[in-house]
């Protein structure tokens, strides 16, 4: 007993000479002079007074709207919605895109950022206040966002591979004279019809960038070329975050605007090219008929959805770094039609270069269009070997697709890091002694899970990956978030919300899409996924092994179980009945302690009311 007494004692002292210490502000200390206690005491006071401190937020209101806009715009802007667009009534599907952008798009942004910024919190202990019962949603949109950017780093590993060889005298991909060329079926150019002959810039991809097998049953080995970009790329991303919100409100003032410059000059370019009339009119040429078709109207809702990043959790986290009075409202409208304004630009530039292959090779646009990767890595390397000064265009298209993916990939990271830092900051702190080294614990594993995409066989890993997490999951987050915040918590707790920070309720308008057209539209889409449901592909031709498509259910699942995990550990932990445990779990747990102002007691009624 007397050892146990002298130990308190000792920490005691320590404790408070290790305060008295920050508190003057003597942050350089040296700890060699000091007493092994009193050393201790001091690393536990600097975590114990970085974790008191107020919450980081933002510089300037500008590097969050950039930052917003940088994780909305990203590589799907430039391959998925212009193949979507032609391919679902050219201009006729701006129609049923605009109507989902302003009755789902624009209000889910809104009610995220409110939700962030009026907690201060990340999305798991932020939709834990809004509803206990419904706690296990934003674990499963760090979950979906972490996995998600374990394999979209790749394609940034993919792009630093296009880029350092564009640098070459001469594009490698543009001949067949080269030692990965399958010289029997190469074509330099595309092949249209002959189904047995393979583009120039195909076999590249294939050949020299994946040395892909012929599935993933087939591992192949490591490409060790793609492994020191893959560090690379996770280097690059883990400096421009490391800082937190600081040093990623500095980036994103190159990384968010850098993509429209390219893009505008890619425009400017593109039209002057021949043919490049004819294959915007191919992407624009209306076909009312499609309007009819129910499909239509879910493709323009998916895609107003995946832009945007509903349910991905980072304009939560990102929105949680705001000022408490920050003009969320306007905010959203500017991130929002950024985002379609992007996308509709993209679809100008990347349908003129179309246009512009069909005229030099005789064939039909329909022949060249697609999407997903194989259109900024196969279809418009193709284009780039045929235009003027090539030389010049590749790099800065790769820069771009850099640029467009890193945006998303910071968002994506610092949603897991908020999560520690609000859920385990003292104890984490304690471990890793700064945040610093919280963020290359949370980049190191990520690189680690983002290896198999560098195999031989990594590409039917990616395709997999991509498949169950982007389609299959994302629509059941999103109809489950939307029902904890719009219909349990309420429109009217919501609307308090907004009126606390901006000093007015949000308008009519808002209030009906949160309480109905929104939460209508995502479970007609999450219905519309399940009846639609068809197995991962490769291609055209390949299709993957049962036990592949098992893995691919269970990498769904890795996100989705904590739905009910968490009800069921929230109803189990709650006491009384279980009809007085569902109505504990659907009260919100709002802290109003951190308003600027002192609450009313109208306002606080307002929250307790069930």
């Amino acid at each position: 007993m007397m050892g146990v007494g002298t130990d308190n004692k000792t920490t005691t002292l320590s404790s408070k000479y290790a305060l008295q210490q920050l508190g003057e502000g003597k942050e350089e200390v040296d700890l060699g002079k000091m007493t092994p206690g009193n050393a201790e005491a001091m690393r536990l006071a600097k975590a114990e007074r970085q974790i008191t401190e107020p919450r980081e937020t933002w510089g300037r209101r500008l590097e969050f709207v950039l930052a917003s806009i940088g994780y909305a715009v990203g590589l799907g802007n430039v391959w998925r919605f212009p193949y979507l667009c032609y391919r679902s009534g050219g201009g006729a599907f701006l129609i049923p895109y605009f109507v989902m952008l302003f009755l789902c798009g624009i209000p889910l942004l809104f009610m995220e950022f409110t939700v962030g910024q009026y907690t201060r919190l990340g999305p798991v202990h932020a939709l834990a206040k809004i509803c206990p019962l419904f706690k296990g949603v934003g674990l499963a949109t760090v979950v979906i966002s972490y996995v998600l950017c374990t394999y979209y780093n790749v394609l940034m590993t993919w792009a630093l591979y296009y880029l350092l060889h564009s640098f070459s005298p001469s594009l490698p991909w543009q001949s067949c004279n080269n030692t990965w060329n399958a010289v029997g079926n190469c074509s330099t150019g595309f092949p249209g019809n002959a189904t047995h002959l393979q583009s120039a810039s195909q076999q590249f991809f294939d050949h020299k960038v994946l040395e892909m097998t012929k599935g993933i049953e087939h591992a192949g080995g490591i490409r060790w070329e793609l492994f020191g970009l893959l560090v690379l790329a996770w280097a690059i991303v883990y400096f421009c975050i490391f800082k937190g919100v600081k040093s990623t409100g500095k980036v994103v003032y190159f990384t968010a605007t850098f993509p429209y410059f390219i893009l505008f000059a890619l425009l400017i370019n593109n039209v002057q090219l021949p043919g490049a009339k004819d294959g915007i009119l191919f992407f624009l040429m209306p076909n009312w008929s499609k309007l009819l078709e129910v499909q239509v109207w879910v493709n323009a809702a998916a895609q107003v959805f995946n832009s945007i990043g509903i349910s991905f959790g980072s304009m939560i986290s990102m929105a949680s770094y705001n000022k408490y009075n920050n003009n969320i409202l306007k905010d959203t409208f500017i991130v929002s039609l950024a985002n379609s304004a992007t996308s509709i630009v993209a679809g100008f530039v990347i349908f003129s270069a179309i246009g512009y292959m069909a005229h030099i090779h005789n064939l039909p646009v329909d022949d060249i269009a697609t999407d997903g990767p194989g259109l900024v890595f196969v279809v418009y390397p193709e284009v780039f070997s045929t235009m003027p000064i090539s030389q010049l265009w590749a790099p800065l298209f790769f820069i771009m697709l850099l640029c467009l993916g890193l945006d998303s990939q910071f968002a994506m990271v610092e949603v897991a890091v908020t999560f520690i830092m609000d859920g385990f900051g003292k104890k984490a702190l304690q471990v890793f002694k700064r945040k610093e080294l919280i963020v290359l614990a949370v980049c190191s594993v990520g690189f680690l899970l983002g290896i198999p995409h560098i195999s031989r066989s990594g590409i039917y890993v990616f395709q997999l990956m991509d498949h169950y997490t982007a389609v299959v999951s994302l629509m059941f987050l999103a109809f489950f978030e939307v029902l904890a915040v719009t219909l349990i918590f309420g429109v009217r707790r919501l609307s308090l919300m907004v009126e606390k920070m901006l000093g007015k309720k949000p308008n009519l308008f808002f209030r009906v899409c949160w309480q109905y057209l929104s939460p209508m539209l995502v479970l007609g889409i999450l219905i519309s996924s399940i009846f639609q449901y068809t197995p991962a592909r490769y291609g055209k031709s390949y299709t993957y092994p049962l036990w592949a498509e098992v893995v691919g259910w269970f990498i769904s699942l890795a996100s989705i179980i904590w739905i009910p995990l968490g009800a069921l550990h929230e109803l189990w932990t709650t006491k009384g009945s279980l009809l007085q445990r569902l109505k504990k779990s659907i009260t919100p747990a709002i802290d109003l302690e951190f308003d600027s102002e002192k609450p009313s007691s109208e306002s606080i009624a307002m929250f307790i009311a069930p």
